[in-house]
């Protein structure tokens, strides 16, 4: 690093030549080393205990790393669950909920940002006082609200909540307050109608923030198992979390390490769309800091 960039960090030089500095800057390294062997320690025991025979995940005393490398347990595992069905589910569950847990909110968001809509700061205070309330509570109402609607067991069970999201309301009105008010007064004086201006001007210009809730919903669907074990039945419909749990952690016929090997699978794919997206991960977590 050259000189010019060092003066430009935080700490210059001078202060790194101090002791109590040194210091400071060699525990916050050794702390932020033992966080990450801290988060890395269970993903390592998974991949490496995939890898293990039956007899070396109960050996004592344990070993981390595998003597000999059992490739097979993969195959018992895919052959024991069907994983392709499960991952075509959430991608079907992804997909619905990307849809209306933007379009709704970004409508909403639009009419309280954009629009001259009657008592709209009533309207946003309402939404922040919701993210008050712990999910919790209104679990049971939503599941019987689903119930007489007839929507328990279908994916709108999943969908149809997911427009009415508070957060994502907040965050994209957030953003959209910092879009030029004259670009839609301009578009108006031209003719176009309130959703030509969403579609055609907002949309394009809110992208980032897009971006980043498309980003959250994935976590978020990907990683519930509560909410789809209530309202689905049928097990040919279960996302990958529920497979994964009915089918896999509470298996009491299974191997550990075939266990194992089913789980290092499904671990690949978060990996993947974190390694292509992580700009728009960081850049997201960054706008819903500044902006949340």
């Amino acid at each position: 690093m050259s000189k010019a960039v060092r003066e430009r960090s935080i700490m210059s030089s001078f202060d790194m030549n101090k002791k109590s500095v040194m210091i400071a800057y060699g525990a916050m390294l050794a702390l932020l080393l033992a966080l990450a062997v801290t988060l890395l320690y269970p993903f390592g025991m998974t991949l490496f205990g995939s890898l293990k025979t039956k007899e070396e995940i109960f050996v004592f005393p344990p070993s981390y790393f595998p003597h000999h490398l059992e490739w097979g347990n993969y195959a018992l595992g895919f052959k024991y669950v069907n994983l392709t069905r499960a991952f075509l589910n959430t991608l079907l569950l992804y997909a619905g909920n990307a849809f209306f847990a933007l379009l709704i909110p970004g409508l909403a968001a639009f009419s309280l940002s954009q629009m001259k809509v009657p008592y709209r700061k009533t309207a946003t205070l309402f939404f922040m006082s919701t993210l008050m309330i712990p999910s919790a509570t209104y679990l049971i109402p939503n599941f019987l609200n689903l119930q007489s609607l007839g929507m328990l067991n279908s994916y709108w069970a999943f969908w149809l909540p997911a427009g009415a999201n508070a957060f994502n309301i907040l965050l994209l009105k957030s953003f959209m307050d910092g879009i030029n008010k004259e670009l839609f007064e301009a578009a108006r004086i031209d003719g176009a109608s309130e959703l030509r201006c969403f579609v055609r001007m907002a949309l394009p210009l809110s992208l980032p923030v897009f971006s980043t809730l498309l980003i959250f919903t994935f976590t978020a669907t990907w990683n519930d198992w509560y909410w789809p074990s209530l309202v689905l039945s049928v097990k040919e419909k279960y996302p990958i979390s529920s497979l994964v749990y009915y089918d896999i952690v509470t298996a009491t016929m299974l191997t550990w390490n075939v266990k194992f090997s089913v789980l290092t699978a499904i671990m690949i794919p978060p990996l993947i769309f974190f390694i292509i997206f992580q700009k728009n991960i960081m850049h997201g977590l960054n706008l819903s800091g500044v902006k949340g």
